[in-house]
């Protein structure tokens, strides 16, 4: 398995770029169409992007030993009250991913993960590059499905091409 300290590092900034645009787009909306059910697995934008804010904070604190964030899947539509409130702590959580990818080495990816999932309800082993790969196509999936989501309420969402991130995302 090839994954990269570079990959990560881009990965975490493509991360930030695309949620600084959902966030410029969804602070566009009103709270009610933020909130309201859409058909989409996790039924609301907001919802969905409590979801992934809640999933990065669950394996960063994997990967990192940081504070886990609270409750288990069927909570993580409500990690947080409100768009602004989820938009703040999207930036925070961006933040440390990108730390974290800053820091990272060879052998921190080549190493074992080992946590007590709460999906299969055991311990599980997994490669901790196979891991960063989940991390980074988990955002990517339900970010798709809040594009759709924003596309159908009329709104444009900012492009999601990863060769247009900005020229200092590579570095």
């Amino acid at each position: 398995m090839i994954v990269t300290p570079d990959y990560c590092r881009v990965m975490a900034r493509y991360n930030a770029w695309q949620n600084e645009g959902l966030r410029d787009t969804v602070a566009a909306m009103s709270e009610d169409e933020v909130r309201r059910e859409r058909g989409a697995f996790f039924g609301s934008i907001l919802a969905t992007v409590n979801h992934n804010l809640w999933a990065d904070r669950m394996w960063l604190a994997r990967l990192t030993g940081s504070e886990k964030p609270p409750g288990g899947i069927a909570g993580s539509v409500a990690l947080t009250p409100d768009a602004v409130a989820w938009a703040a702590e999207r930036v925070l959580t961006d933040r440390a991913i990108t730390l974290w990818a800053d820091g990272l080495k060879d052998e921190d990816i080549a190493a074992d993960l080992v946590w007590l999932s709460g999906v299969t309800g055991r311990e599980e082993r997994r490669p901790a590059g196979l891991i960063v790969m989940h991390l980074f196509n988990h955002q990517t999936h339900h970010r798709g499905q809040v594009h759709a989501m924003l596309t159908a309420a009329g709104m444009q969402p900012a492009p999601t091409d990863l060769f247009l991130l900005p020229a200092e995302g590579f570095r």
